[in-house]
């Protein structure tokens, strides 16, 4: 699965996949495949990033084109 909005997170915030990976103290290349589909995302790794972006898991898994959280 590829995570498009993953992208669309990051470079609607203006961050470089290097500081993302940062973040989740990870190799950037890890990160970009995490982007590109080639490699699957951990589910903790997804949770940090919904909290990061305020937003939702669902959102970024593509089930919802809601990006606010649900309370």
């Amino acid at each position: 699965m590829i995570f498009k909005r993953l992208y669309d997170l990051r470079t609607d915030n203006d961050l470089t996949q290097q500081e993302i990976a940062d973040y989740l103290m990870c190799n950037r290349q890890v990160y970009a495949r995490y982007e590109r589909g080639l490699r699957e995302i951990p589910v903790s790794m997804l949770i940090v990033l919904a909290d990061y972006y305020n937003t939702s898991t669902d959102y970024i898994l593509g089930r919802t084109d809601n990006p606010k959280p649900i309370p």
